[in-house]
């Protein structure tokens, strides 16, 4: 099979287009044959080491943890799926060496869900990780019916997700953004809230009893979450550990098929949708990630990978 590989921690120019055998299929695993896959922030920052010391590389590793395709084998005890199934997984596991950016990968059946037919292969694949992390933190804290929600950075691939799921049931969202994107929060159902200096007031212009859930998807934003939680408020982040010293959670999304069904229901439901900004061929993966680095691309990159 073609994959996309890199043999040292390094930069854009450490990838590689090459040919490896097809990955086996274990117990309660599925074979997919991937057709779309999406690039994130964590996939340029596992190329350059950044989390060596939290995960095992086994090189060459063909990085890439989302995916959307077609189930080609089971493995044994795996009556979830059978070949045919249009499926998305967010494909982490315990260690890094066999991703997305190939012809075929291998995934545990739970991480798997039904590809939502309402989505593109492309927007199928950008919804795994970006979906599952607004998701499971929103669940963590316990989101419900009602309650005010303030979201940093809600344009952006996790933010945008993260509003529709909790626009969808049912809590009125603030979201901060810059002014370029205020339309696009409001196509959402989001308050849109210019960030920068003096944000806490414009949030407590807008709910002067403040809010009942933070969720930080950018970072160093904890004064102005600490400004605007109300007494007896829940907050979070994904990248800011300092929150756990300030009664805020600390999340690290998890692969979950049921959490990635329940997404891709909503999908379905058209209460979620994924946009995409730009897609690229297979052997274009080292123009993916540095258009990803930009930090400005509103939408998801795809590379696709087969049609």
């Amino acid at each position: 099979m073609k994959a996309m590989t890199f043999d040292r921690y390094g930069g854009p120019d450490v990838l590689r287009l090459v040919d490896l055998p097809v990955p086996k299929v274990g117990p309660g695993e599925i074979r997919i044959r991937v057709r779309s896959a999406a690039v994130n922030p964590v996939d340029w920052k596992i190329m350059a080491g950044g989390l060596d010391s939290l995960m095992q590389a086994y090189f060459p590793v063909i990085p890439g943890w989302d995916v959307a395709g077609v189930v080609d084998a089971v493995g044994p005890d795996t009556p979830e799926f059978r070949p045919g199934d249009e499926v998305i997984a967010y494909a982490r596991k315990s260690f890094i060496h066999d991703g997305t950016f190939a012809e075929f990968i291998s995934v545990f059946a739970e991480a798997a869900a039904r590809k939502p037919a309402s989505l593109d292969w492309d927007q199928a694949a950008g919804l795994p990780l970006a979906g599952l992390t607004a998701y499971q933190l929103l669940t963590r804290l316990g989101l419900k019916a009602g309650d005010i929600v303030l979201i940093h950075a809600a344009a952006g691939g996790v933010g945008a997700l993260g509003a529709q799921i909790a626009v969808a049931q049912g809590a009125r969202v603030i979201g901060t953004a810059s002014e370029k994107n205020h339309a696009f929060l409001s196509s959402l159902g989001v308050e849109p809230v210019t960030y920068g200096e003096g944000l806490a007031e414009r949030v407590r212009a807008l709910a002067p009893d403040g809010v009942d859930i933070v969720a930080d998807f950018v970072g160093c934003v904890l004064d102005v979450t600490r400004a605007v939680l109300r007494d007896g408020g829940r907050h979070a982040s994904i990248v800011d550990g300092a929150v756990q010293d300030h009664g805020g959670t600390l999340v690290w999304v998890r692969p979950n098929g049921r959490d990635l069904q329940a997404l891709a229901d909503m999908a379905d439901a058209g209460r979620l949708t994924v946009s995409v900004a730009q897609t690229f061929p297979l052997e274009a993966l080292a123009e993916a990630f540095a258009l990803c680095k930009t930090g400005r691309v509103r939408g998801k990159i795809a590379i696709q990978v087969s049609r």
